[in-house]
C-alpha cells in the first residue's frame, strides 16, 4: 500500500468518525475502539503530559469511556441537555510512523459548539495510534490536544471533543 493510499484510507476513517460524533451517534463512535484503547484530552497548560504524571480534562479507558457515552445519551447529563450541536474539520492529517502497534497519526481539528445561543470554538491537534482491522481501523489510543490558553471562554466540555 502506498503512503498516498494509506493517507486516504485514514483520513476517510477520520472524517467517518467526526460523522459519527457531529451527529452524536456515539454507540456507533464507541464500535471504532480496541478493548484496551484510551481517549485522553490533556489540560490546557500541560499539552504534553501523560496520564500517571499530569492532570488532564479526561483521561478514559474504554470502560469509563463506554460509561460517559451511556450518561451523554441518557437523560442524566444535564449538561448536555439541550444537546450541543457541533461541526468538526479535520485537516492536516500526517501518518507519523507505522509500527507493529499500529499507524500514529496526527490531524489538525476545529470543533464548533452551539448550545443555548452560546457558539464555542475549540481547536487544536487529535493524536491517533490506529490498529488495522477488518475493513479498515480501530483507535487504539486518541489524544485532543486543546490549543487553547485555557477552557474559561469556551465552558465546560460536556460533550466528546
Amino acid at each position: 500500500m502506498t503512503t498516498n493510499t494509506l493517507r486516504l484510507e485514514v483520513e476517510d476513517f477520520l472524517y467517518r468518525e467526526a460523522l459519527l460524533l457531529d451527529s452524536w451517534r456515539l454507540d456507533e463512535w464507541l464500535t471504532l475502539f480496541t478493548p484496551d484503547a484510551t481517549y485522553g484530552v490533556p489540560a490546557p497548560d500541560a499539552p504534553e503530559g501523560s496520564f500517571e504524571e499530569s492532570l488532564f480534562v479526561i483521561a478514559d479507558d474504554l470502560p469509563r469511556l463506554t460509561d460517559r457515552v451511556l450518561q451523554l445519551m441518557g437523560n442524566e447529563a444535564w449538561a448536555e441537555r439541550p444537546r450541543s450541536r457541533t461541526r468538526r474539520m479535520i485537516t492536516n492529517v500526517m501518518i507519523e510512523r507505522e509500527t507493529d502497534d499500529g499507524i500514529e497519526v496526527w490531524s489538525n481539528f476545529a470543533l464548533f459548539r452551539s448550545r443555548l445561543d452560546k457558539i464555542s470554538v475549540f481547536f487544536g491537534r487529535n493524536n491517533y495510534l490506529l490498529a488495522r482491522a477488518e475493513g479498515g481501523f480501530s483507535i487504539r489510543r486518541r489524544r485532543a490536544v486543546l490549543d487553547l490558553e485555557s477552557l474559561q471562554s469556551v465552558g465546560k466540555i460536556s460533550f466528546i471533543l
